[in-house]
């Protein structure tokens, strides 16, 4: 059954059941209201007829209390209401309208109520005259006690055949009024159902644009036989289209929870606003970058947030221009910070990428630095290769000139090792910088070690009658790059050497402390200030440049010496002062 036809006899059926149950309550009061205004007439026409009678007269009637066969009072026998006047005991002494003894009234309901002193009535059917009668009793007080009851009553038509004559009309308005419902009961269901029909319409039409290809749609389901067919429909394209938005809805939760796993796992920090810089979105790294902690940033500018003016101006320029952006920025935030923004134009706002270059600013810097020593240090020995090169052009050959040419030839020969040292050393550098050696390591004597790297060195021990001492466990072994540790080694000593007057002495310690092996060279040289201590394993620094140049250094040994510390996830460390020597160590982690 469709919605029309359901709401049209539902509501009909309703209808009729209000009309008549209208019908029957007004008829059961219009009875009840007719009965009521009969009484009241009725009362007072008792009262009036017993006052022109007069309550001495009837008194004495009832003094006598006997039955009284004629009496001379003002009711006609054939009238339409009848007086009765009846003893305290129940009997009737007269009756207007009947003659013969009558029975006792005793029980009578409106005489029960007049013995008591009060007014009473009632109606019904008269026993003695077979008619419908309504009765209204009056107490008659002597002496401030009843000594009878004064009753009048009058036969009245039933309600019935009171409103018969306008029943008819009645009953045609009632048909009218039914037929008025009806018709606007009727136009209620048909819009009902039109603008059902309508929602149904929409809501598959909805249905099909959201449902995947192929889908089937509004096939029969069990739980849907029992109701209306436009609900029917109804419900089967909401459910199908609830079906698709919640399956949308888990695919939207799971694509945001992706993207804030790809968000809080990015070391970028990631800003999003609307036009008018107010923040939606920040990740972790932003929150940590600007010390945020778990702010609420809803609502909040980028300028309260981060502070930086120079944000600011770019996130401007963005959604202004509705280009993209790319901008270098420094951040002083307890240390100088490097960052590369990306300033994206989105969705009627700006996406902020800030990434961090810090590292790759001090690569380059190095870079730059590294190009300049190596430019430095290379030119002045090309300059005297070169000079003297064309001076020995210059020279005509002769005995007379071959101590000059000797000199020349040395002072090019001195310069050329100076290079190739140089050119070695940064062989070795790039090699320990690029080179990853993690299947190499060897279990190594640390006594065998240092004997190598001391006999490598002994030609310039005794040139410069140096003693070393060294002091190493004889069943001491580590599992360590054996090669790198000597070239570590030779450096510290070459070092030590360089630096050290002659005659003195150099200590070579080797011991085990906690879970670490310490490789420690001590010299007595000229040491090196404080303020230079935490800067010579960079490369190319040197304390004394006249001084190094002077020994040939090429001031990348000590920065070799701290690499190959690295390369075995250790550390290179010194110790010195001024005129007191230094000590150098190598800290190499226990595998």
């Amino acid at each position: 059954m469709t919605i029309f036809k359901k709401s049209l006899f539902t509501l009909g059926f309703a209808m009729l059941g209000f009309s008549g149950i209208l019908v029957v309550s007004v008829m059961v009061f219009m009875n009840s209201l007719y009965h009521e205004i009969n009484i009241a007439g009725l009362g007072n026409t008792a009262k009036m007829l017993m006052a022109a009678i007069g309550e001495d007269n009837v008194a004495e009637v009832f003094a006598e209390n006997t039955i009284i066969e004629d009496i001379d009072l003002p009711v006609n026998k054939d009238g339409a209401y009848r007086l009765t006047l009846i003893a305290t005991s129940g009997y009737v002494l007269w009756d207007s309208h009947v003659k013969d003894r009558l029975v006792n009234h005793i029980n009578r309901e409106e005489v029960t109520a007049a013995l008591e002193g009060k007014e009473g009535f009632s109606h019904r059917e008269s026993i003695s005259t077979d008619i419908r009668r309504i009765y209204y009793a009056l107490p008659v007080i002597c002496n401030d006690s009843v000594i009878g009851v004064f009753r009048l009553s009058v036969s009245i038509p039933g309600f019935g055949a009171r409103v018969s004559p306008v029943i008819l009309p009645f009953i045609t308005f009632i048909c009218i009024l039914i037929l008025i419902a009806f018709c606007a009961i009727f136009l209620f269901s048909r819009s009902l159902s039109t603008s059902i029909n309508r929602l149904v319409n929409i809501i598959q039409k909805g249905a099909v644009l959201l449902a995947p290809p192929g889908a089937q749609l509004f096939s029969g389901h069990e739980a849907l036989k029992s109701v209306t067919p436009d609900f029917h429909s109804l419900e089967k394209a909401l459910r199908i289209m609830t079906e698709e938005l919640n399956l949308r809805f888990e695919q939207a939760k799971s694509e945001d929870s992706r993207l804030e796993a790809i968000l809080n796992g990015m070391s970028e920090a990631v800003f999003a606003m609307d036009s008018s810089l107010k923040l939606h979105l920040v990740n972790p790294k932003a929150r940590s970058l600007f010390s945020l902690g778990s702010l609420d940033v809803k609502n909040k500018t980028l300028l309260e947030v981060t502070r930086s003016s120079d944000l600011v101006e770019i996130a401007k320029k963005t959604v202004s221009n509705g280009v993209a952006l790319e901008k270098e920025l420094t951040f002083l935030a307890g240390s100088e910070q490097n960052f590369l923004v990306y300033a994206s134009p989105k969705h009627g706002g700006v996406v902020l990428v800030l990434q961090e270059i810090t590292r790759l600013v001090k690569l380059e810097k190095v870079r730059k630095d590294f190009i300049a020593n190596v430019s430095h240090e290379l030119r002045t020995p090309i300059q005297l290769i070169k000079g003297f090169s064309e001076s020995l052009l210059d020279i005509q050959p002769g005995e007379e000139n071959k101590e000059q040419v000797i000199n020349f030839m040395e002072i090019i020969h001195k310069n050329a090792g100076i290079m190739e040292n140089l050119t070695n050393d940064l062989l070795i550098l790039a090699s320990l910088e690029n080179e990853n050696k993690s299947v190499d390591m060897e279990e190594h004597s640390a006594i065998m070690l240092v004997n190598e790297a001391v006999s490598s060195m002994e030609f310039q021990l005794k040139n410069k009658q140096i003693e070393i001492k060294v002091k190493c466990p004889e069943d001491l072994t580590v599992k360590l790059y054996g090669s790198l540790i000597i070239q570590a080694l030779i450096n510290l000593i070459d070092n030590g050497i360089k630096y050290s007057p002659v005659n003195s002495k150099l200590w070579i310690n080797v011991y085990q402390e906690i879970k670490e092996v310490l490789f420690e060279v001590r010299d007595k040289g000229i040491g090196i200030p404080a303020e230079h201590l935490n800067r010579v394993f960079e490369r190319f620094y040197r304390v004394d440049r006249a001084r190094s140049k002077g020994s040939g250094g090429t001031g990348l040994g000590l920065s070799i010496v701290r690499h190959i510390a690295l390369l075995h996830k250790g550390k290179a460390e010194v110790e010195s002062h001024a005129g007191e020597g230094s000590v150098f160590r190598i800290r190499i982690p226990l595998l």
